[in-house]
């Protein structure tokens, strides 16, 4: 293995952290949601049962009948013009290959989604919260599930009943007796930044430091996961490092990056490792990358873009640091930005940065550029801003979504929501704009979408009460102007708590989006 210092090594924290996904609650609303889902588990699908075979729909908490079902009015499509986003060859069609849709991780898709019009919604258990999800050239859905102390599972899922077709258990480390090791929270757990390649397999980061390829496999009736390609980075890493997300640049290198602040690549037909590590710095979230080779990684300090040397090994081809109170806000999972970097048409990356208010700031991927920053703006209030998803970005446009007050699974639950807001800012030749701020949705955690053909922004929402129900709904923004065009019920309590899992869109404009008892689908 060949490996080159960035800076020298440092002491790594025991303490894991994947993904996104928020530690459970504590005990009184625990018992609840393990005993729901232990039901949902127990009497869900055998995992060979047929596409037809639907499973038990998520059970809804109090106050579900008195709900109200539908909020607003459907929506009249006001499609809006998208840049084409380059198809990496190594993975999926553009919206369907991982969590933030692309290579450039835009959100946005080019399809439509629900319009609100007869919407039917429905749920199914998948016997854990499925908080990634891709599609696969037959339209199925391929998640990573993740089923508390039981460990994640790679699901493949039919997109009209939700019914599981095949599903395998990620590798879990091995204590030191050598049993396997059960891990302490939902932080703990792999795969949440999965992607879908080229040939529909699923390449999935465990938490044993290896990458997995795994194809689907069998006749119908009869599917199952088969692991086609293994490739071990635990050179590359410390026993209590975890893997954030590995994606593949634009030449087939797989890129990785860790909580730790390593920073490296695998090529997935040597097997080759090369990596660098960023001292003093952690890396929370995922990655993006385009077509000219520039891998662009947010660290807990600044922004970075990467690119490979002659022999494959990480180069830091330039380093911006952003404005950063240095406090964990609640809603987020790190003292830095929240966000995945999201790569703009006409070479312009942006992230949300960790001031107070915090900025949407938008920086030239050129590598020789003279002047990094175009420019910045701030969104929300002082005392009340924090982004722990990845920006949207519509042509000149980037969507912003407030967490702020997402500390833990407890606080929506009781009546209680986080601190609402939804901003548009565009890039102009005057510099960032603030166009429209949206004061009234509350969406806790979902990383929200957008889809050209309706012109319209989907997140995940949840309101305040009325009194102790918790209410959780799928709703439409208008991308002109901002605001709420419908709203319709997913359901009540914990268990349609999306906990930090994304909204989707499939091709055919069903919108989807996991929680922490299985699946929602909305269509209409």
């Amino acid at each position: 293995m060949k490996s080159r210092a960035w800076v020298p090594a440092r002491k790594r924290s025991p303490v894991w952290h994947y993904g996104h996904l928020m530690p459970l609650p504590r005990r009184s609303v625990l018992v609840v949601a393990t005993a729901a889902l232990a039901a949902l588990t127990l009497a869900g699908p055998a995992l060979s049962a047929p596409p037809s075979a639907a499973p038990l729909p998520i059970p809804n908490g109090p106050g579900y009948d008195k709900a109200v079902k539908f909020i607003g009015k459907p929506a009249i499509a006001r499609p809006v013009a998208l840049p084409p986003v380059p198809t990496n060859p190594f993975m999926a069609d553009s919206g369907t290959s991982n969590i933030h849709n692309d290579t450039y991780m835009t959100d946005s898709y080019s399809w439509k989604g629900p319009l609100g019009r007869k919407t039917k919604v429905t749920s199914g258990g998948a016997k854990g919260e499925c908080a990634s999800i891709s599609f696969d050239s037959r339209g199925r859905l391929v998640a990573v599930c993740i089923a508390g102390s039981k460990g994640s599972y790679l699901t493949l899922l039919n997109p009209d009943t939700l019914a599981i077709i095949a599903r395998t258990q990620m590798p879990e480390p091995a204590s030191a007796d050598g049993s396997t090791s059960t891990p302490r929270d939902y932080t703990e757990f792999a795969g949440s930044y999965f992607y879908l390649d080229n040939k529909d397999r699923a390449v999935v980061s465990t938490a044993t430091h290896h990458i997995i390829m795994y194809a689907v496999r069998g006749p119908a009736g009869d599917r199952s996961f088969k692991a086609v390609k293994d490739l071990d980075i635990s050179a590359a890493m410390a026993d209590s490092d975890v893997i954030q997300s590995a994606l593949p640049a634009f030449d087939g290198r797989i890129w990785f990056a860790t909580k730790a602040g390593v920073v490296g690549n695998v090529d997935p037909e040597t097997g080759d490792v090369h990596h660098i590590s960023l001292e003093g710095e952690q890396i929370a979230n995922s990655f993006s990358m385009d077509e000219d080779g520039g891998i662009y990684i947010v660290s807990t300090v600044a922004l970075y873009r990467f690119d490979a040397a002659a022999d494959g090994a990480p180069e830091v081809t330039w380093r911006e640091v952003y404005e950063n109170t240095g406090v964990q806000k609640p809603g987020q999972k790190s003292i830095g930005s929240g966000t995945t970097p999201t790569i703009m048409s006409g070479g312009r990356v942006a992230i949300a940065d960790n001031a107070d208010p915090e900025n949407v700031v938008v920086y030239r991927t050129a590598k020789d550029a003279q002047e990094r920053i175009i420019c910045s703006a701030p969104v929300f209030t002082a005392g009340a801003s924090a982004t722990e998803n990845s920006l949207i970005a519509i042509g000149d446009s980037l969507i912003v979504e407030n967490n702020y007050g997402n500390a833990d699974l407890e606080s929506t639950q009781a009546g209680r929501s986080t601190t609402p807001g939804m901003a548009r800012v565009d890039v102009t030749d005057e510099g960032c704009v603030n166009v429209w701020t949206n004061t009234k949705v509350r969406a806790p955690s979902v990383v929200p979408k957008f889809s050209a053909k309706t012109g319209l922004i989907y997140t995940y929402s949840k309101p305040l009460g009325p009194g102790a129900v918790d209410r959780w709904y799928w709703t439409a923004l208008d991308y002109r102007t901002g605001n709420e065009v419908y709203s319709v019920l997913a359901g009540t309590g914990i268990l349609f708590n999306n906990n930090y899992a994304s909204a989707y869109l499939s091709k055919a404009g069903v919108g989807y989006v996991g929680v922490v008892g299985g699946v929602v689908r909305i269509e209409g």
